[in-house]
């Protein structure tokens, strides 16, 4: 859950698994949900945008949940720990979906034990990296944590992180070397658009992409998780992007998702396939 005092309940459902569930469900593809809630989360009216849009829905009482306070600063984003909330079990993932052929793993507090990571072979994971690189205190604001070797990390296809969640000293190198060879990964950076990069033997392959510019900003939580479950809907449905797609027609597919998620508040921001089209067009 996020604090936002405009809502009368003094919070909103956040989180990257929302968000990017509620991108690929809108997207029209057959989206199934786990997604770890405490009490009142649990019953949260933003559910039902998941379930209007044909996600199967399962949800996992927690007794705590991750609470985070999102300040925008003239500094920039100040982020602080609320309650860190607790570990998502891997046994509440129904037994049926485990052969799913794509995987979209979103952690926002380290909740995602290395269980998670037991993926059939063959099966596209794109996974949100922000939410493992953060310490997390009970009422204490976020502090950066260095990238680390990871089950998780190590079986994605697909890598996103924001710029804002990396320590600008950090060694693109030392990162890239905790993704196996074949991944994608992407930095992003707002408006700045970012950076592609394939890892590979030998030298990895870099291409930057633009941002694409939007005529209102009203809210940027959630844009990276968008941009992700773009990247993750055009490598399993190409359909979406053209009949022959590439790398730089992902990259502005996800980018277009990005934008036309801004323009609105929180989750009512999630765009529908006709408006990323509308987006694209620009």
């Amino acid at each position: 859950r996020d604090v936002d005092h405009r809502d009368p309940r003094g919070w909103r459902l956040g989180g990257g698994a929302t968000y990017g569930a509620l991108v690929l469900a809108r997207l029209g593809l057959r989206v199934g949900v786990v997604l770890g809630v405490d009490g009142p989360a649990a019953a949260a009216h933003e559910l039902d945008l998941l379930r209007d849009a044909g996600a199967d829905l399962r949800l996992v009482r927690l007794p705590r949940g991750p609470v985070f306070h999102l300040e925008e600063t003239a500094a920039g984003r100040t982020l602080h720990c609320m309650d860190p909330g607790g570990p998502l079990p891997v046994a509440s993932m129904p037994g049926a979906w485990r052969a799913a052929p794509a995987w979209y793993l979103a952690p926002v507090a380290d909740e995602l034990p290395d269980g998670w990571a037991a993926i059939p072979p063959g099966a596209v994971v794109a996974l949100g990296w922000q939410g493992l690189l953060r310490e997390l205190e009970r009422d204490a604001p976020v502090r950066p944590r260095a990238p680390r070797p990871r089950a998780l990390v190590r079986r994605a296809d697909l890598v996103s992180v924001s710029a804002e969640d990396l320590d600008p000293a950090a060694d693109l190198r030392g990162l890239l070397r905790l993704l196996r060879t074949g991944t994608l990964c992407t930095l992003t950076h707002g408006r700045h658009g970012g950076l592609a990069i394939a890892v590979r033997p030998g030298a990895p392959r870099l291409r930057s992409f633009p941002a694409i510019a939007t005529p209102a900003v009203v809210d940027t939580t959630g844009a990276g998780d968008a941009f992700l479950a773009g990247l993750l809907a055009a490598r399993v449905a190409p359909a979406l992007v053209g009949r022959q797609p590439h790398l730089p027609a992902a990259l502005r597919f996800a980018a277009a998702l990005a934008a036309t998620h801004v323009a609105a508040l929180g989750l009512a921001g999630v765009p529908t396939l006709a408006a990323v089209r509308d987006t694209l067009r620009w």
